[in-house]
């Protein structure tokens, strides 16, 4: 697998990206932003923070949150929760849906495709509102001429204001589509990400855990795509017992996908978050991997030749330096952290690591682990010398 480093542009330094906002707004934010009013159709990632979900929901209030965090993520934009209610009132889902899903059982997968399948539909067949599609071409051709590239490649990932709370994990419900590029497939894929919360996954779970359907709103991220060397997860914890005095980083060549999809067994690190030790290493065979296709113009799944699967898709240098950054995002946030990332091979420099995503681990972050992963916003070190305190083991 190779790297074509100039494919999709230079990346400048990351996450500062002087992008001056569509409606004017004066600058005098950490990069130039400010935060626009509640009402914004579409919103640069910058001027989110944490305290933004119900703008721009989980995932893009932590993206804006870890770039003002000076955390290096690749830039981009949000269509908020308020550009979805825009959309929403032009395919008049308020009108329609709650007849199709009343009295539906979380159980009957056939009656929930059935409901899910006729909702998409309509939301998939609504022209864009005409302000909402000016925005969201202008911050488009803003992001493309600061890449420098025509149309540059993005990831279009959906967002949920419900998604990654304390109680309920609504992550991965939604659709994501890579590799997106110019307007009109950008638009495209946005309006599948608004019917991306009609899934009958997505439906049955609200059902489950008693939420409104037409009260889960969903912003869009639009994000420009690491041509990622590798890629994976992270956990500032160690996610099969809840240690939180490791950190376990999963990895595969090419984009996550394949590592968060489950169709690898990826390769697997295991470091001690105080020593930055790496304790333990485990490299299996990887069949497959997802890379970008230049003649395809696509994201597409592959296979990776027996020497290539079987060697370490990470080097010790990168293992380090993605603990550093995970100890990093795990103090800011206060709790341990579930985290995508990659290594984009098309950045300034020959191997820069951006991370994708962030949320707050819900497994262990919701036990009772006795000692182990007790007492929010500690560090690692306060809950080892706590345990040995305490009489007991750390795993």
């Amino acid at each position: 697998m190779t790297c074509s480093g100039k494919e999709s542009g230079a990346w400048g330094e990351g996450p500062q990206v002087p992008v001056r906002t569509t409606r004017g707004a004066p600058a005098n934010g950490p990069w130039g932003f400010t935060m626009k009013r509640s009402d914004a159709l579409v919103c640069w990632f910058q001027e989110c923070g944490r305290n933004s979900v119900q703008q721009v929901g989980g995932k893009n209030a932590s993206l804006g949150e870890l770039i003002n965090a000076e955390v290096p993520v690749p830039p981009g934009f949000a269509v908020t929760t308020a550009g979805w209610r825009s959309f929403f009132a032009a395919a008049g889902i308020a009108e329609t849906a709650p007849a199709v899903l009343a009295k539906l059982d979380a159980n009957d997968m056939d009656a929930l495709e059935q409901a899910g399948r006729t909702i998409r539909a309509g939301i998939e067949a609504t022209a864009f509102p005409t302000e909402l599609r000016d925005e969201i071409h202008a911050y488009y051709q803003q992001l493309s001429d600061r890449c420098g590239s025509p149309a540059v490649p993005v990831a279009v990932r959906s967002s949920a204001t419900a998604e990654d709370l304390p109680g309920a994990s609504f992550a991965g419900q939604q659709d994501t589509y890579l590799w997106i590029e110019g307007t009109d497939a950008l638009l495209t894929h946005i309006a599948r990400c608004f019917a991306s919360l009609f899934t009958a996954r997505a439906i049955a779970y609200r059902i489950r855990m008693g939420f409104d359907h037409l009260r889960v709103s969903l912003s869009v991220g639009v994000q420009k795509m690491a041509n990622a060397a590798a890629a994976g997860v992270m956990f500032t914890l160690n996610p099969s017992n809840g240690d939180r005095s490791s950190i376990v980083i999963n990895s595969n060549f090419g984009f996550g996908e394949s590592v968060v999809s489950g169709e690898v067994t990826p390769d697997e690190f295991l470091v001690n978050k105080i020593s930055l030790e790496l304790l333990r290493r485990t490299v299996p065979r990887k069949a497959i991997y997802y890379a970008f296709d230049p003649e395809r113009r696509a994201c597409v799944r592959s296979e990776l030749p027996v020497e290539r699967g079987t060697a370490a898709s990470l080097l010790d240098a990168d293992i380090l330096e993605l603990a550093r950054m995970g100890k990093r995002i795990e103090s800011h946030y206060g709790c341990p952290m579930d985290i995508e990332w990659a290594i984009d091979c098309g950045a300034a420099s020959d191997r820069k690591i951006f991370i994708l995503q962030a949320r707050p681990e819900t497994v262990w972050s919701n036990r009772d682990t006795s000692g182990v992963a007790a007492g929010k916003g500690k560090s690692a070190l306060e809950h080892i010398m706590a345990s040995m305190l305490a009489g007991k083991r750390l795993s």
